[in-house]
């Protein structure tokens, strides 16, 4: 039996130990959700919502739990961590209401009558990134399950501990078994056999756009569905007209979130010219004055990155990183991070001599921003639109014409106007361009859970 190391990221100690499955217990774990798929499936759907309003509320009830499983096993600040628990229990209560609301429809034929119906799917396999195990599992899981699909899911290998919590309770809520099975392991191994597996007839996948490329190639063989949530390299866009102080002050929350490990993470700010040194010194005491500690602390504002890999790549952006033309990354100003254990890292605004840095235009997945200035409007749609991603953004203006004018224009899924809110449970969630495929969260992820059927009943 291999076991994996989980290790806690603020202190380096080693937290537990969790077995790392084999493609042959893949196999077994997904020919048990087969099994348990016809009885799951004929459960009625006032039983199936009764079952997910109980199983939020046993999350509820082992809140604080969750979250200190995910202050010692992610890194996340307790705030956070409680937050992503809570997400978790709403998004099961929101999806609770799914299963009565399947609704088909009624269409007008000649000779009979023609009805369509929502169908499961099967077996979904979800596949969870490191950077917010629980909420990320929560997003897959809840409509899966509302829509009578049975579920096995991979966690991140590092960070596996809260979904396997959230499978216990789902057991303890009185989910049949089978029905939602965590199975952890490398993706090399238990991501790959998912994948490939002609019994699972989805995946959800949530990570690298590299890896969810090759996913989708690999799923194209069986014609296996597939919703991928990828990278992001957001804009956050303020305006000379906006309320200066507030966004600058809004902005490292926009980018620092979970140490910048956030496929939302705006972490290009674009600032009109006219006020961009004004923006500037409003955001460093905003910067500096972010508290960078202890994740177990409430008053902690950023924690770690999650491993010394991830810390060395983020660094390397900035400490060995270099322009187009080879010189170093000018660093406006950083913040503080601890010294000694832990995988640190400051806070850090860079200044970009040109859309060519890599700095600029590749995914840092740290809490490293990029700023540079712009002329007018059109500038700031095409600076914002000059990437390969398209998941996210915010839009900072007083003018509610020139609002809704940029966020039609910009190429993203989720845009927040004087905000840099990304997620709602109950709106839609996902990317343009590859930053994804298919729409998470809302009432259109159910859409991706079902097949739809269309029955014709002759009346002569």
């Amino acid at each position: 039996m291999m076991l994996h190391t989980v290790v806690d990221p603020a202190t380096e100690e080693a937290v537990t130990k969790v077995e790392s499955l084999d493609a042959a217990q893949v196999d077994a774990a997904v020919a048990r959700a087969v099994a348990a798929g016809p009885a799951w499936r004929a459960v009625a759907p006032a039983d199936r919502a009764r079952l997910l309003r109980r199983f939020a509320a046993v999350v509820d009830a082992h809140v604080d739990e969750l979250a200190d499983l995910e202050v010692r096993g992610s890194g996340h600040t307790i705030g956070n961590a409680r937050w992503e628990a809570g997400n978790v229990r709403d998004v099961l209560d929101y999806y609770a209401a799914a299963p009565e609301r399947l609704f088909g429809r009624q269409i007008p034929v000649a000779g009979g009558l023609d009805v369509t119906f929502r169908e499961p799917l099967g077996v979904v396999g979800i596949i969870v990134p490191w950077n917010f195990p629980m909420p990320i599992a929560g997003w897959g899981f809840a409509p899966a399950l509302a829509a009578g699909n049975t579920v096995v899911l991979k966690p991140a290998e590092l960070t596996p501990l809260t979904a396997l919590g959230l499978a216990e309770l789902g057991l303890e809520a009185g989910l049949p078994p089978d029905v939602f099975t965590v199975l952890p392991g490398k993706g090399s191994v238990v991501g790959e056999r998912l994948v490939t597996h002609e019994r699972v007839r989805k995946i959800v996948f949530t990570g690298s756009t590299a890896v969810g490329t090759e996913i989708l190639r690999r799923a194209a063989d069986q014609v296996k569905r597939v919703t991928l949530e990828l990278g992001g390299k957001s804009a956050n866009i303020v305006f000379a007209d906006a309320d200066v102080e507030r966004a600058a002050a809004d902005a490292p929350s926009g980018v620092f979130d979970n140490a910048g490990q956030d496929c939302c993470a705006r972490s290009r700010i674009l600032v009109q010219r006219p006020v961009y040194e004004r923006f500037l010194e409003l955001l460093e005491p905003a910067v500096t004055g972010l508290r960078v500690g202890s994740p177990a602390k409430p008053d902690t504002g950023m924690g770690p990155l999650i491993s010394a890999e991830q810390r060395q790549r983020v660094s390397g952006f900035v400490e060995s990183g270099a322009d187009a033309a080879g010189r170093p990354v000018d660093v406006a100003f950083r913040g503080h991070a601890p010294d000694g254990a832990g995988f640190w890292y400051p806070p850090t605004v860079v200044l970009p001599r040109s859309t060519a840095d890599p700095v600029w235009r590749e995914e840092v997945f740290g809490p490293v921003v990029a700023v540079l200035p712009f002329d007018d409007e059109a500038d700031a749609i095409a600076l914002a639109n000059d990437t390969e991603y398209g998941l996210s953004g915010s839009i900072w203006t007083r003018d509610v014409g020139r609002a809704l004018r940029v966020a039609r224009a910009v190429e993203s899924g989720n845009l927040s106007v004087n905000s840099n809110s990304s997620v709602r449970y109950s709106t839609p969630f996902g990317g343009f361009k590859r930053s994804g495929l298919g729409r998470e969260l809302g009432p259109d992820a159910l859409e991706a859970f079902t097949e739809v059927k269309n029955v014709f009943i002759s009346d002569e």
